[in-house]
């Protein structure tokens, strides 16, 4: 066999495997999700905690005024949590925005720290820890700018992590607000269902393994001042504290009924910087606990280290090849000596994503139907080949921010006003 033979083979074997784990969880997810949406998500407590609601902001004029509504809309007691926005170094009208409202809600805690390029200007995490450093609750939630979270969503939050003291974290689900503002937001919503919702439910239902998203969740503010507050290295500051908590000895729950709606970039170059972002911060959070998927004492988070070696290296490498493969087949410049069973193997692989993505969106009401299947398939030969170029890119970023000794920066993503 002929050096294309191999890596085709090497190719073939990685996907597969990996679409086997895609579909174990999914199954696992669905099972999960089915079974919570049979009760309301509720757990009786004895008292309420004081919750401090943080929301990092720079430059979210466009989209802070509805969140900020949202969050003083929650059914939680209005004398048990405050919010503090961190206005970070914004240069748009947020100050202005953010006075108004505090000024028609006179009798509500709305904290607003304006910060300079001194003080603020530093990401997401230097936002976040200038937020801890004035907040008064024994738990955080943790919302992004751009996010509505619907008005039970807290109080959901808060009661499943009271209600079981091995909780560091309980973490909810988002959903696409404007999914249907242009063909890239509907790709971004049946992969947000299809993947991070149901491979969180997956991942939790079997192996009690959950990742911190950058929003709608809560943790215990003793865990954060144990850690010394977030990482301002991180730019995956969620996923870098998750790991965190799991070596700490704590779980994260997933509560999919705890539900907030966030803005999706709308246009490619938007989408690229963002994911370019989290691919970055990810890959900075793997080399960081690469180490510990040896360690015993590190618990279950072993296994997330190894879900994100696979992710990013083996999905990396074997989607590389197969491109390679078969752009320089068209070229004539390879010949693949096992082309019919590799066809045919590739074939079912693309039945088989096509037909696991669209059963994941059956849990989903209005996202199971002819649509959506012809998205998936668009998605795949399009914006999931977008996944390779987005870690290539994070990767050489992530060097030369090594090699030249640069800090990481936080590229905001940009708003668009919604009608």
């Amino acid at each position: 066999m002929s050096l294309a033979d191999y890596l085709s083979l090497y190719a073939i074997a990685a996907i597969w495997g990996l679409m086997f784990i895609n579909i174990f969880l999914s199954i696992g997810g669905i099972i999960y999700i089915l079974k919570i949406n049979n009760t309301d998500g509720h757990i009786p407590i004895k008292e309420y905690p004081m919750v401090t609601i943080m929301v990092p902001a720079h430059n979210e004029s466009i989209v802070i005024r509805r969140t900020v509504l949202a969050l003083l809309d929650f059914d939680y007691p209005e004398d048990r949590y405050e919010i503090i926005v961190v206005n970070d170094n914004s240069t748009d009208d947020s100050a202005e925005v953010l006075q108004v409202i505090q000024s028609k809600n006179p009798g509500r805690k709305l904290i607003v720290i304006n910060t300079d390029n001194i003080l603020g200007g530093k990401g997401k995490s230097n936002a976040l820890n200038i937020a801890l450093s004035v907040s008064s609750g024994t738990v955080i939630a943790i919302y992004d700018a751009d996010n509505t979270p619907e008005p039970n969503a807290l109080r959901i939050l808060v009661e499943n992590l009271m209600g079981d003291d091995n909780l560091g974290a309980v973490v909810g689900k988002f959903r696409t607000r404007n999914r249907n503002a242009s063909i890239l937001t509907r790709f971004v919503n049946i992969e947000t269902l299809a993947y991070q919702c149901m491979n969180q439910a997956g991942r939790y239902y079997f192996f009690k393994l959950c990742t911190i998203p950058g929003t709608n969740y809560v943790i215990r503010r003793s865990l954060i001042d144990e850690m010394g507050g977030w990482d301002a290295k991180a730019l995956s500051e969620d996923t870098e504290i998750s790991f965190r908590l799991y070596r700490m000895g704590y779980y994260i729950r997933f509560m999919p009924l705890a539900v907030t709606w966030e803005q999706e970039p709308q246009l490619l170059g938007q989408w690229f910087k963002q994911r370019t972002r989290w691919a970055k911060g990810n890959i900075y959070v793997l080399i960081k606990n690469f180490k510990y998927a040896f360690v015993k004492k590190a618990g279950p988070m072993r296994l997330d280290v190894l879900y994100f070696a696979l992710v990013y290296v083996l999905m990396l490498t074997a989607l590389i090849c197969s491109d390679a493969i078969f752009v320089l087949g068209i070229l004539g410049l390879c010949h693949v000596t096992l082309a019919g069973f590799s066809t045919l193997l590739w074939g079912m692989a693309i039945l088989l994503f096509v037909l696991n993505v669209l059963i994941t969106l059956a849990v989903e009401k209005n996202e199971f139907n002819l649509q959506s299947a012809l998205l998936i398939v668009l998605m795949l030969f399009t914006y999931s080949k977008l996944w390779v170029a987005v870690v290539i890119n994070a990767g050489i970023s992530s060097m030369q921010d090594k090699i030249y000794h640069k800090e990481a920066v936080w590229d905001k993503t940009e708003r668009i006003e919604e009608t």
